[in-house]
């Protein structure tokens, strides 16, 4: 992060800590930041050289509250808010069902002429002003009360996955559980860094059709969208406003451009499982939500509530289940185009679970080249409990002679051995090098393992398709380094470490031990 971006992170979030007195959690008022910076910036363009025509009704934009203050500004602040949350396009995504949290007109004020209207937003950088709002969302992460962590992936392992599956600038890139958007805007980032002699219309592809998201809490939502229109990534409030007159006046009803809209906006909220689309894309980048079970809130007739498992009854899949994370793998294959790559963080029961879990694996080695596993360590995301993986693969057209398309799997084990913390040890993008080196992005055909007989402590590993098939359940759980903390005592890691290993083991298994008991009972039975 710049000194400019360390600056505005830490001058926004000191007054956090003031907010914080009047029971305001993190995630409240990085919620507030975002709707003031919203109104701020449009209100920005409309003043020259840019000159350009505000979309926020007049009497609810940003010169609409800075004149005011007192218990006038905490009514008129309401009341925009509300106002906004009916609009479409990106008004809608930001302002919907948004509320005031802020209850002391005073802090608002101060918040509002202080600290948000004396940053002129929009002359500043676009990686400046992205990475402080990175900076705010990846501090909202760490408090550890929120929940809010589980939408952050660490941001090495992002970087490290984009230059492995290395999107291409006429490529459409698409994450179906998108968060706050560090896939999107990391893809977004390489390009840029990776072509930067684009021509302009690639550029205009890049910020308008390239980055694709959806997300199923719209708080998550409105998160994203700021994010990517904080990096200059979609359509600008004012471009939607006017393609929106524009279809009206080529004779579609209001309803139907606001509909045409709101498909052509960067990130939507949705279930993602729901149904597949028409859309098909070259690129999958995700990290599905954590938790085995997809499951729905149910209300009885006496009031009493359950939870319900959900399964996706889909002609695209191949097996029907209720473990999330396996109808995701099933998911992004669907997405991609025939040729089209992903990479997909997945936890350890996605590799061995049987049932279900093996019948989506023998499809996807069979249809598409499952080339590559990541194993990664643990201690790097801020959920706790967390065993996972990064699966790469590709998908491909049906072999003619009936051949699956995997010939070889190559392991990475970053896991054996290697002790990582989010405070003391976290995760730098340098441990993941020789991984994408080995990796070879350029070309994979001439990839060689470091393991061998000779050196068994190589991480580099490959299996052939017909070893991988032969495995009991076809389990891609593998792994062949001797775990030292096992042999010498010498070499445990500290006491904090192993004791949060074993927290995390025993929150997980409380986890499947209570998905199991609402499994069983009757339904209606809380």
């Amino acid at each position: 992060m710049s000194a400019e971006a360390t600056r505005i992170v830490t001058k926004l979030w000191s007054y956090c800590h003031v907010l914080r007195d009047d029971g305001l959690s993190y995630g409240d008022y990085l919620e507030q930041l975002t709707y003031l910076l919203f109104l701020k910036m449009a209100d920005e363009q409309t003043r020259p050289p840019w000159s350009k025509p505000s979309p926020v009704p007049e009497g609810y934009d940003w010169p609409s509250l800075v004149s005011r203050d007192g218990a006038d500004l905490e009514r008129q602040y309401r009341a925009t808010l509300e106002h906004l949350g009916r609009q479409h396009g990106l008004l809608g995504v930001v302002f919907r069902k948004a509320q005031n949290k802020i209850q002391d007109p005073a802090k608002l004020k101060r918040l509002v002429s202080d600290l948000i209207d004396k940053e002129v937003w929009v002359t500043l950088e676009a990686d400046v002003k992205g990475d402080a709002y990175e900076g705010l969302l990846e501090k909202n992460a760490q408090d550890t009360k929120s929940g809010a962590g589980q939408y952050f992936t660490p941001r090495a392992l992002i970087d490290a996955m984009v230059a492995c599956v290395a999107p291409k600038p006429v490529e459409t890139v698409v994450d179906p559980a998108c968060g706050t958007g560090g896939f999107l805007l990391a893809a977004h980032g390489w390009l840029t860094r990776q072509h930067p002699d684009m021509p302009r219309e690639q550029r205009e592809h890049l910020r308008l059709e390239a980055l694709r998201g959806v997300e199923i809490v719209p708080d998550v939502t409105r998160l994203c969208a700021m994010n990517l229109l904080l990096h200059n990534v979609g359509p600008t409030p004012q471009e939607l406003a006017k393609r929106r007159a524009a279809l009206v006046k080529a004779g579609k009803k209001p309803a139907d451009a606001d509909d045409a809209i709101d498909r052509g906006l960067p990130v939507r909220t949705d279930d993602a499982l729901r149904e597949l689309g028409s859309a098909r894309f070259n690129v999958v980048l995700t990290n599905p939500p954590f938790g085995r079970k997809s499951s729905i809130l149910v209300v009885g007739e006496e009031g009493d509530t359950g939870r319900e498992a959900v399964t996706y009854e889909r002609e695209d899949f191949w097996a029907t289940t209720t473990n999330k994370q396996l109808n995701f793998v099933q998911h992004v294959k669907s997405l991609l185009e025939i040729d089209g790559r992903a990479a997909v963080v997945v936890p350890d029961n996605v590799l061995f679970e049987g049932g279900a879990g093996e019948t989506i694996r023998r499809k996807l080695l069979q249809e598409c080249d499952v080339h590559t596993l990541l194993r990664l360590p643990t201690g790097i995301f801020y959920a706790q409990g967390v065993k996972a993986n990064v699966l790469f693969f590709d998908r491909k057209r049906a072999n003619a002679e009936g051949q699956a398309n995997t010939r070889r799997l190559w392991v990475y084990d970053l896991r054996t051995n290697m002790h990582f913390t989010l405070k003391t040890n976290p995760l730098k993008r340098g441990d993941l090098d020789e991984f994408v080196g080995l990796y070879r992005p350029k070309g994979k055909k001439g990839r060689a393992e470091t393991w061998s007989e000779a050196n068994p402590t190589g991480r580099w590993r490959s299996y052939a398709y017909d070893d991988l098939v032969a495995r009991d359940k076809c389990s891609l759980d593998l792994f062949w380094l001797k775990d030292d903390s096992l042999l010498d005592a010498e070499n445990l890691p500290d006491p904090d470490v192993i004791a949060d290993e074993i927290a995390d083991d025993l929150r997980n298994a409380l986890e499947q031990i209570e998905a199991l008991l609402s499994d069983l009972r009757p339904k209606g039975v809380s």
